[in-house]
């Protein structure tokens, strides 16, 4: 589970540059991909690749 802390720096580069970063992902051994509250995106490393 991807926690607060863990996307506490995608957030903070979020409020500083704004629209200049098009997207705020963090790569996970979950299970599942999903996007949390804050809109940073989840996706498990195995979607990634083959």
């Amino acid at each position: 589970m991807v926690t607060d802390r863990d996307v506490r720096h995608l957030n903070w580069l979020h409020d500083k540059l704004g629209e200049r970063v098009r997207e705020r992902l963090v790569i996970s051994t979950g299970p599942y991909a999903y996007r949390r509250p804050d809109g940073v995106g989840v996706v498990p490393l195995a979607l990634l690749g083959p």
